[in-house]
């Protein structure tokens, strides 16, 4: 697995994760767990992450969109 994103916002996200899948790559979330132990405040990032395969093009896809990668 590659991480591409770091993001403590759930907004943008679920915005990466439906942008890739869009673009038939699929994602997990690294530490979305967090969260409950944190109390939901957002003080710990998210990580996205793609299988190795699929990372060039998840970057590109991203960058397409006007967003930073990790």
């Amino acid at each position: 697995m590659r991480v591409i994103a770091t993001t403590t916002d759930p907004v943008r996200l679920s915005f990466l994760r439906a942008l890739l899948a869009d673009a038939g790559i699929g994602t997990v979330i690294l530490d979305a767990h967090i969260s409950a132990i944190e109390g939901g405040i957002g003080a710990f990032p998210r990580r996205l992450a793609v299988v190795e395969e699929d990372e060039r093009r998840a970057r590109a896809v991203m960058q397409e969109a006007g967003e930073e990668t990790a």
